[in-house]
This record gives C-alpha cells, sequence and structure tokens, in this order.
C-alpha cells in the first residue's frame, strides 16, 4: 500500500466519521462568494472582541466579496440602543453582539433573532468544522432555546477561576486549595492585618458582587430557577453560600471590600496586598504586565474549588446573532461563523482579550504554543470549561435581580443575617419577575 493510497483511506475514514457526526460530508466547503456585493452594518460593545473583528475584517471581505461597516459602542450604550432598533422591527443592522447573560432571555421571549439551527446543517453555508458539539456547554445553554434550537453563535466566554498569590502561599506554607472549605482556611492563614496581607479579596459592592456570589451558590447545589420558572436563590443553598461569602469578606478581605468591584480587587491583588481572588479568567493581561503589577511572575491560576455538592464555574458570555428582520440572513450568517472560526479565536486568545466558547481552538496544540499568558492561566480556562455553569438566572428583569441580592449580600458584610437579607430581597424580586413574564 502506497502512502497516498494510505493518506485518502485515513482522509476516507476521517470524511465518514464527520458525516455521521454532522449529518453532511466533511469535505463541503460553504460557497463564500455566493453573496458577494452584499453590503452588512454591524453594531458591537466596545471591546477586544470588536478590537479583533475591525482589525481582520478585511480578509472576511477577500474571501466572501461582502462589505462590511461595523460600529463599536461602549457596552451600556450598545445595549440601549440594540433594544430600541430591535423593537421597532426595522434594525439598522445585519449582526448583533450580545451579552448572553443580560439579554438572553430578553431576545429570546422577544423574537428578536433569526433561527440559524438550519444554517449550521446547511453544507451550502456552513463550514464542516462548526458543529454544535464544539461549544461548551455553557454556551449552548446561551445560544439555544429549551428546545435546542439555535439563535445566535456563542462568540467569547468569560469563565470564573481562582488567582493566587505564589509567594504568599509559600511564605506561609499553604496548599492550593481544592474545596471552598479548604479555601476558607488557607485565607485565614493567609491574613495578617499588622503585615497589611489578606488572605481573600473579591466584589463586595452591590450588584458587581454577584458574579462572585454565584460561584459559591452553584457548588453549594443551587439553582436559580425551579421547573415553572420560581426565583430560588433564598433557599438553604443560598443561605449557606452567603454565610461563606461573608465570612471571608468581614474576616479575611481588605478593609473597605464592601466597596470593591473588579477594579479595586485587581489592585489590591497585584499590589501583593491579597492572597487570592475570585474573578473572571479574562483579567490576566494586568497581572502580568510589569508596568501594573507588582506580582509578575508570580500569579497562580486554578479552577474554583469545588463546594460540597458540585464544582462549577460561573460563567459569563457574548454571542453574535442575526436580527429576525435582516434582509442578508445567509450573508450575514457567513459573517457570524467567521467570527467564531479557528483563525478568530485564536487570535482572541493568544493576545489575552478573551477565550472562544469553543473546545476545539482551546485544545488546539498550535493555537496553545501562541498564548502570550502563563500556561496556567490557560488550562484554567480549558478546565473551567469542563465545569462551566451560567452565572446569573436566565430572566428578563437581571438587572433588578443583581441590584436586590446584591444589596443582600452587602448588608451582611456589616453583619447582618443571611437569611434575613436574603428573604426580604426575595420579596421585593418576586413580582417584578412574575410581571415581566406576563408582559
Amino acid at each position: 500500500m502506497t502512502a497516498i493510497t494510505r493518506r485518502n483511506m485515513l482522509a476516507g475514514t476521517a470524511a465518514a466519521g464527520a458525516l455521521a457526526l454532522t449529518g453532511r460530508p466533511a469535505w463541503s466547503e460553504p460557497q463564500w462568494k455566493k453573496y458577494a456585493g452584499t453590503k452588512l452594518e454591524v453594531i458591537l460593545a466596545k471591546g477586544p472582541r470588536g478590537d479583533n473583528l475591525q482589525k481582520n475584517i478585511k480578509e472576511f471581505t477577500a474571501l466572501t466579496g461582502i462589505e462590511v461597516e461595523s460600529e463599536q459602542i461602549p457596552e451600556q450604550q450598545q445595549r440601549q440602543k440594540v433594544v430600541i432598533e430591535l423593537s421597532s422591527g426595522k434594525p439598522s443592522f445585519d449582526v448583533v453582539h450580545l451579552s448572553y447573560h443580560v439579554q438572553k432571555r430578553q431576545f429570546e421571549k422577544a423574537g428578536w433573532l433569526a433561527d440559524i439551527t438550519d444554517f449550521m446543517k446547511d453544507p451550502n453555508l456552513t463550514a464542516p468544522d462548526l458543529v454544535p458539539s464544539d461549544f461548551s456547554a455553557a454556551g449552548l445553554t446561551y445560544a439555544s432555546n429549551d428546545k435546542g434550537r439555535m439563535f445566535s453563535l456563542p462568540w467569547s466566554v468569560d469563565y470564573f477561576i481562582l488567582y493566587y498569590n505564589k509567594e504568599l502561599f509559600a511564605k506561609k506554607g499553604v496548599e492550593v486549595p481544592k474545596t471552598l472549605d479548604e479555601m476558607v482556611t488557607a485565607a485565614q492563614k493567609l491574613t495578617d492585618p499588622k503585615d497589611g496581607t489578606f488572605g481573600f479579596v473579591g466584589r463586595g459592592l452591590r450588584n458587581a458582587n454577584m458574579t462572585l456570589w454565584t460561584n459559591f451558590f452553584l457548588n453549594y447545589g443551587g439553582e436559580f430557577l425551579d421547573a415553572k420558572g420560581n426565583i430560588l436563590t433564598d433557599g438553604p443553598e443560598a443561605i449557606e453560600a452567603t454565610k461563606l461569602y461573608q465570612k471571608l469578606l468581614t474576616t479575611c478581605a481588605p478593609p473597605g471590600v464592601a466597596g470593591f468591584n473588579w477594579m479595586e480587587s485587581m489592585a489590591s491583588f497585584t499590589q501583593g496586598r491579597s492572597a487570592m481572588w475570585i474573578d473572571g479568567v479574562g483579567w490576566a493581561p494586568p497581572l502580568e504586565d510589569p508596568n501594573a503589577s507588582r506580582i509578575v511572575g508570580k500569579v497562580g491560576y486554578t479552577v474554583v474549588p469545588a463546594g460540597p455538592k458540585g464544582q462549577y464555574s460561573a460563567t459569563y458570555g457574548d454571542g453574535i446573532g442575526i436580527p429576525a428582520a435582516c434582509k442578508n440572513k445567509e450573508a450575514a450568517w457567513l459573517l457570524c461563523q467567521w467570527l467564531v472560526s479557528k483563525p478568530q479565536g485564536a487570535r482572541l486568545v493568544q493576545a489575552g482579550g478573551g477565550v472562544p466558547f469553543r473546545n476545539s481552538v482551546l485544545n488546539d496544540a498550535e493555537v496553545q504554543g501562541g498564548v502570550k499568558m502563563p500556561r496556567e492561566w490557560l488550562q484554567s480556562a480549558i478546565d473551567s470549561g469542563k465545569i462551566s455553569k451560567l452565572g446569573l438566572p436566565v430572566i428578563i428583569p437581571v438587572a433588578e435581580f443583581r441590584d436586590l441580592v446584591g444589596a443582600a449580600l452587602t448588608a451582611t458584610l456589616s453583619g447582618a443575617d443571611p437569611a434575613t437579607e436574603l428573604k426580604k430581597a426575595h420579596e421585593q424580586f418576586r413580582p417584578i419577575l412574575e410581571r415581566s413574564e406576563k408582559a
């Protein structure tokens, strides 16, 4: 058997395998030039993902002949503009950047996005390597409705991880915690107010603190909603998670932590004043920047420690979708899949500007070799993808939820009882949720 024959046989086997997985020939390629001459408008939330698109968009135009105009707008203003235009039924854009953790339920209930499920199965429109199984579980949950239909493509994910100061751990002879109980014990050992160092830092500020707290809530076995859509975050799991949150931030954190968002938490950690910090995986670049950090080369990265009923990484993310009212859906689809393609995902993660939802990008050896961050950081992202779980409930009034429950959490940092505060928050929030679902 010649080498060429053997390669052809292997190619045939691979093609057959891909056919079984995707339901279409593995050798097919989209008709990239079919919509040449089309012009698309894209609305983006300002950030690394938008920068990546604008920097490389000429490659897409060369591939397809499709011209693309894009606009980056600060996040809050972009969200407001998108809602106004989509609700009008005549949006000025063909592709929209959405924040899943805030907008999924709102967009889904309003029917604002086009169903792309059939596009995914069309060999004339979709590259053979773009299959739902390549996205992390959290990404698929974000992008799909309860019937499994997809209305967007998962773009960039923010897993929560544990950052820790290796030097402070070594100085005190403390092991990296594997469980939340071990993390509390470690934080207590690492806290030395006389020396100006503390065992833990994290978000204490109302609303912002929810993204930290949900890591504890999920790992205590908490679920946001029951089968009927009722909110559950005042039950025993929430109370125990809040007790842990309260203990960490009142006995092991820097003074004033009740007013800390990610910025203040990062400042304490980068100055070497705090030994542990749980927050989004995307905050790593400043920690390794000698112009911004005093702990370059001393940072450890790992997954969030396990709780008594599970181990999850609270997950937030962004997607890319097509308005249901768009008149150029096929051309827009070509752009969407290009944005989540392996080359674009590689560029994003290698620059430290984001983590793609696609497993094939994160697990690719060549992509990994080009990542500028420490290997531990990349591994923490890969491992977090395996234990990812949505970090906020999929509801329309998610901002009100974060405000009310976040206020309850902040109150516990002044000594308030967790059970009492959570009950009070939910008595206020439940009618808001009920009204939103009936609207």
